[in-house]
């Protein structure tokens, strides 16, 4: 067993223990996994959504023989190409069309890659991306998300014209869940014994949301809107007529049902918008698969670019994707917050992630419990996501110690990846946008391959 772990990747806790670890993980990528479809909005469905993260999750895990232990979920990377998808068809049916087929292309692109990658090995990905490019990257894919999670945390305030947040009286509740919320994961995650240090996040979620709950009767006790901090919208639409539930199971949109209908509309024309809106993100996300699988290398022990092997994980990730697309019109990605789950809970067992996939699956069709997902505060989550990205940040600063700083090579190549990034530098060509973490992974690769023209190493980073 990796030094460290709990559970390995291939140990498998028993039954019980084995659904509340799932919940676990489920609730560590739930707002992120439903977040994409509503932001991207079209009637893209959230339960969806969930069920196509499970689907490309199985797949993934069939892919990789069952040996990363990582969830796909929603890929906020594509948010521009769907939106562009929806913005560049005839109606709303052939809107769902183009999100099959840009899954599709894709989906595609990791296909060739993994292709490649067989054909001549993952060598030149330690050529090409070094530890000196992929830690401060992997800091910095934690470091980009902590305004999302500050955000959460504040989740009821205004600013004010410096963007500081102004300490109303909902903002102050909204705050008190958040801290409730992390002050419970991280003291469970630090001082707890036995089950209660290996789910951290389910005792800090309910935590924060009893908080809340008890803010909210005060507040529609005494008729004060800001302590209202749960939103019981998603439990009164399940209500038909205010006397019962109007369904317990219900079957999600799926994209494909509408998809199948916009075939009428669809011109070759709108097959090269999708294909520019989606070709050129794949390639991006291509690095950012990389700079995961070697984050979660290193907190397993274990080198997932050779065992299962890159070209294993790119299949999983990429029909993965293009299957979950299928079904809930997200392409998915390899998530972080799984890998800060693992990383925090000490629990690589790919059985966990397995059954997070079928779990994800089944409540899709259970209205309560989409409800009670949906539910959920924004401020309980930002509680957790505090600790889910400062993990992610601080593994990839765990990787930058084993480079040498003194060196200007790497200092340089470090630096432009983490002020690039951190300063939010992301462009816009055309209906493609290179987002913050692509632009400094290709800035710090270009510089460490100027730097070290010479061919000569000059660092300990392979």
């Amino acid at each position: 067993m990796a030094k460290n772990l709990v559970y390995d990747i291939h140990d498998r806790p028993r039954f019980s223990k084995l659904i509340v670890f799932a919940i676990q993980q489920l609730l560590a990528i739930m707002a992120a996994t439903i977040a994409v479809p509503t932001i991207v909005g079209n009637g893209m469905s959230i339960s969806a959504a969930l069920f196509g993260a499970g689907v490309g999750t199985v797949i993934y895990q069939l892919f990789t023989r069952f040996r990363s232990p990582v969830f796909l979920g929603s890929s906020f990377a594509f948010i521009g190409s769907m939106s562009a998808a929806f913005a560049g068809a005839a109606s709303m049916k052939l809107g769902y069309l183009g999100l099959a087929l840009g899954a599709l292309f894709a989906g595609a692109v990791y296909v060739v890659i993994a292709v490649v990658v067989k054909l001549v090995g993952v060598a030149w990905i330690g050529k090409l991306m070094p530890t000196v490019v992929i830690g401060p990257t992997v800091a910095l894919i934690g470091l980009s998300l902590s305004g999302a999670a500050v955000k959460d945390v504040f989740s009821y305030g205004p600013t004010d014209a410096n963007g500081a947040y102004i300490m109303s009286a909902n903002l102050w509740v909204s705050f008190i869940c958040a801290i409730v919320t992390f002050a419970v994961v991280v003291l469970c995650s630090t001082y707890g014994k036995k089950m209660t240090k290996l789910i951290p996040f389910i005792i800090g979620i309910l935590a924060g949301y009893s908080v809340a709950l008890i803010f909210t009767v005060i507040g529609y006790a005494a008729g004060i809107p800001s302590l209202k901090i749960v939103d019981f919208t998603p439990f009164t639409a399940l209500v038909s007529d205010g006397v019962g539930l109007k369904t317990f199971f219900e079957v999600p949109e799926f994209t494909f049902l509408n998809a199948v209908d916009g075939i009428s509309d669809f011109k070759l024309s709108y097959l090269a918008t999708i294909a520019v809106a989606y070709i050129p993100v794949a390639f991006v996300v291509f690095a950012e698969h990389i700079a995961d699988h070697k984050n979660l290398s290193t907190i397993i022990d274990r080198d997932l670019l050779e065992d299962p092997g890159l070209h294993r994980t790119l299949l999983g990730d990429g029909i993965g994707s293009f299957a979950g697309a299928i079904f809930g019109g997200c392409p998915n990605t390899t998530y972080g917050e799984s890998v800060g789950c693992v990383a925090i809970t000490r629990n690589a067992s790919v059985a966990t992630i397995s059954a997070t996939a079928v779990l994800a699956i089944l409540i899709s069709f259970i209205s309560p419990f989409v409800a009670f997902l949906d539910s959920i505060p924004g401020c309980v989550m930002g509680g957790v996501c505090i600790t889910l990205y400062g993990f992610i940040a601080v593994s990839g600063l765990k990787m930058i110690q084993k480079v040498d700083l003194e060196n200007n090579a790497n200092l340089f190549t470090t630096s432009v990846i983490l002020i690039s990034g951190i300063g939010g530098m992301a462009m816009s060509v055309g209906k493609v946008t290179i987002t913050n973490i692509a632009c400094a992974l290709i800035l710090g690769i270009l510089t460490n391959i100027f730097l070290n023209r010479s061919g000569k190493s000059r660092e300990n980073n392979n």
